[in-house]
């Protein structure tokens, strides 16, 4: 068994902002990647090399002391596993494309000793089968010491390779869509190949390096190696026996069990099976978020494939990514190649005429490592449930990329990460994956201008509104982030998605019949998440939302020193406005239609409205109290909460809050990607832990008032709430509030200075600690 090192952070202090040699910039690596030929002595062909694979790398180095430093850099495709001496040391790389190839950077030192070193790494290619995430090039591995005087690590000729005969891709068959990557047979007694010599496929090259575009262009990785931290699980919801706590049982000869267990919680994890024995024995491992009840097609029921309550087993089914297992024999500890994404897990086992022995069954976190640093204390019992159920689920859509969620897609999709983005800087005080995804999508932009929807990606999409989010995400940053000098350099593509726009404005300036999938919500009465398009081909979602981002793309421009292009917008917005408020409102409603017809509303479009600076009185009231308006979901709550926050209605906060009660009351132990819960395809999509932000923004009213979050707006809505104290993560430290009947109390770090609102009156606020005697 390999030894595993937790806390994988930790051992790698190196691994996020490390600066690497002039030389290793500027000049070809001395190390080669390498790569898996079966005949050593043929000419192959890199498309033999895209093909489904699992291979083992490894070298024996003989060092005459442990060193004090010993600096690598190591990269891989699709994915790698670094062992040093049997300790697991590193893994990834973090997803990029081609042309940001991350390679991770680490110190091995620790793990040396002076005599022989086993340097060992374990490299797979999902082939066409692979997460729809991952992009790769072919299957290779390089490893790069930092000093000339260890380049003995340096992949080359003189390591081996062998091929894993016995692994092979199981197909996944869940309801909807799902592009997440293959469930794994391994068959141990087929074994792995003889080690031959690795194939070299040329030098590791940066961008300074390249004179061409072939392979990959390493870049150093962004961003801090994912935790790992072992967990067990929860129960035994079926079965017998103690297994789950190491307790070791025995399957007979010509037997079978089948093991219902629950983790307690949604999780992503390696799962690790150590079995002794059982020649032949078949064993299987199915990860599900929830079981199924069947539910008969109707009228109101249009999908079959119902989760119901997730804490309920009985007269349910199973429908889930599977590994299965067919023992030799020997001992094993079987751990998954990547981690796999589960609330329960059903182990099956079917002996033949030798008898298993069962001994151990665990598995180990990952994620990236966010860590809490917001807190809320309030006499609302409801209020840490919320908060800890949405970090969760924020936590688990966020590995070495955001993504829509763990178990189906692994996707970063551009309208998930912006409320990720703002969960990572409100609640966690972490930006670091935040920058990473604006450089995803900045490289994601297709010659028309637009970004694509998702980034990375392998099969590209185009939604047109998620690159206006992305300007969104930008202003965001701009707004809360600790250096807005890093958006700089954004401009520019910024600048072509509205041009892209631009090109689809009508005479009057509205947009028309915009190509692609514009996406706006998976409102039920909407094809494909469709906002209304009139006949025209005009929207007042799309509109609405085009001169709200104007509006944030000007900010932009005029912090950055381009007055005349935040003017250009201004103008346009400015023009906009009435034509606008001439097409779709509708005095009779009080409400702005859908579209010029007046024939459809909703609350999409009313919110957008609000937050675009529209003349929208009385709006506000109506988005709640008027039931003959498409309704937002629980992703696009997110814009009509600020929208009502906007308007004046924040004090009723905690009355919005219906459909993440339904989540808990399900059993959910994540939020649900749509607001259907008992049919939703997914368990967790991080869209939903907008309350993560709103509890801080709305609520204790912290919000930033300038650039860097310099200075601060603190306005809160405590609606029936006595007593509040709360802290919020701030780039120059973090915010402390206290909310007393008649007084508060707020503290500012650094230089950060302020107001302080409360029933119409403002307080200034200075640096340090303010006490302030308010009406109650």
């Amino acid at each position: 068994m390999k030894k595993l090192l937790l806390f994988l952070l930790l051992a790698c202090p190196l691994a996020y902002g490390q600066q690497i040699k002039p030389e290793l910039w500027n000049k070809p690596w001395k190390a080669a990647w390498i790569t898996y030929a079966e005949n050593p002595n043929s000419v192959y062909s890199l498309q033999g090399l895209k093909d489904y694979g699992v291979f083992k790398f490894q070298k024996l180095v003989s060092l005459t002391e442990k060193p004090a430093k010993c600096i690598i850099h190591v990269s891989g495709d699709n994915r790698y596993k670094l062992y040093i001496n049997g300790t697991w040391v590193s893994a990834g790389p973090a997803r990029g494309d081609l042309y940001f190839w991350n390679f991770e950077t680490l110190d091995i030192a620790p793990f040396l000793k002076a005599g022989e070193n086993m340097i060992e790494a374990l490299v797979w290619n999902e082939g066409k089968g692979k997460s729809e995430a991952q992009i790769s090039y072919a299957t290779g591995f390089i490893l790069q010491a930092d000093e000339s005087s260890q380049a003995v690590f340096n992949t080359s000729m003189d390591w081996k390779v062998a091929k894993n005969m016995g692994v092979s891709p199981l197909a996944v068959r869940v309801p909807g869509y799902y592009v997440a990557g293959a469930g794994e047979l391994q068959e141990y007694a087929k074994g792995w190949s003889t080690f031959i010599s690795a194939k070299s496929l040329g030098p590791g090259l940066t961008k300074g390096a390249s004179i061409d575009a072939r392979g990959w262009m390493l870049t150093p990785s962004s961003i801090p190696a994912m935790e790992l931290t072992a967990q067990r699980f929860a129960a035994m919801r079926k079965g017998d026996g103690d297994l789950i706590h190491g307790k070791s049982m025995t399957v007979p000869a010509n037997s079978s069990v089948d093991l219902w267990i629950d983790q307690g919680v949604l999780t992503n994890a390696y799962p690790q099976l150590t079995f002794t024995g059982g020649k032949d024995a078949k064993i299987g491992l199915t990860y599900a978020e929830g079981l199924y009840e069947r539910k008969p097609l109707s009228t109101t029921t249009k999908n079959s494939n119902h989760k119901g309550n997730r804490n309920d087993i009985e007269n349910k089914y199973w429908l889930g990514r599977k590994d299965s297992l067919i023992a030799d024999g020997n001992a094993h500890t079987y751990e998954t190649m990547t981690y796999r994404t589960f609330r329960y897990v059903r182990l099956t086992v079917k002996t033949e005429a030798e008898a298993i022995i069962l001994q151990d069954f665990k598995s180990v976190f990952t994620g990236f490592p966010f860590q809490a640093k917001a807190s809320l204390k309030t006499d609302n019992p409801l209020i840490p449930q919320l908060l800890d159920v949405g970090f969760r689920t924020a936590r688990l859509c966020a590995m070495e990329t955001y993504m829509d969620c763990p178990y189906y897609e692994q996707l970063q999709y551009i309208g998930d990460a912006r409320i990720q983005a703002l969960v990572s800087m409100y609640y966690a005080g972490d930006e670091r994956l935040v920058r990473q995804a604006l450089d995803h999508m900045d490289h994601s932009r297709i010659a028309e201008g637009i970004t694509l929807s998702r980034y990375p990606t392998d099969l590209h999409q185009q939604i047109p509104t998620f690159s206006l989010w992305y300007i969104g995400m930008l202003h965001d940053y701009l707004r809360y982030g600790k250096d807005p000098s890093f958006l700089k350099n954004k401009l520019a593509g910024m600048r072509g998605i509205l041009d892209y726009f631009a090109r689809f404005e009508g005479t009057d300036g509205t947009l028309q019949k915009i190509p692609y999938w514009t996406f706006s919500d998976w409102v039920n009465a909407w094809p494909r998440g469709i906002a209304p398009v009139g006949p025209t081909g005009r929207s007042a979602v799309l509109d609405f939302q085009y001169i709200w981002v104007l509006q944030n793309a000007a900010e932009l421009e005029r912090y950055f020193g381009y007055p005349e292009m935040a003017a250009r917008y201004e103008a346009k917005v400015k023009v906009l406005k009435p034509v606008l408020r001439a097409l779709y409102w509708d005095a009779s409603r009080g409400l702005y239609a859908d579209t010029e017809v007046h024939d459809k509303y909703s609350q999409h479009a009313n919110s957008l409205a609000i937050l675009a600076g529209m003349p929208a009185s009385g709006v506000a009231d109506k988005l709640i109290a008027d039931k003959n308006m498409a309704e937002t979901t629980i992703y696009f709550k997110y814009y009509l909460h600020l929208a009502l926050a906007k308007a004046g209605k924040g004090n009723d906060y905690l009355k919005w809050l219906s459909i993440w009660k339904e989540n808990i009351d399900m059993g959910l132990t994540t939020w649900a990607e749509t607001s259907d819960v008992s049919t939703s395809r997914s368990d967790c999509h991080a869209w939903g832990s907008s309350p993560n932000i709103e509890f801080f923004r709305i609520v204790l009213g912290v919000d930033s008032d300038a650039p860097a979050f310099a200075k601060v707006k603190i306005e809160p809505h405590l609606g029936e709430l006595k007593e509040v104290e709360g802290v919020v993560p701030h780039p120059q430290g973090e915010i402390q509030v206290v909310y007393k009947p008649g007084s508060a109390s707020i503290t500012l770090p650094g230089t950060v200075s302020g107001s302080f609102v409360w029933q119409g009156k403002k307080y200034a606020l200075k640096a340090g600690k303010n006490n302030l005697t308010i009406p109650r």
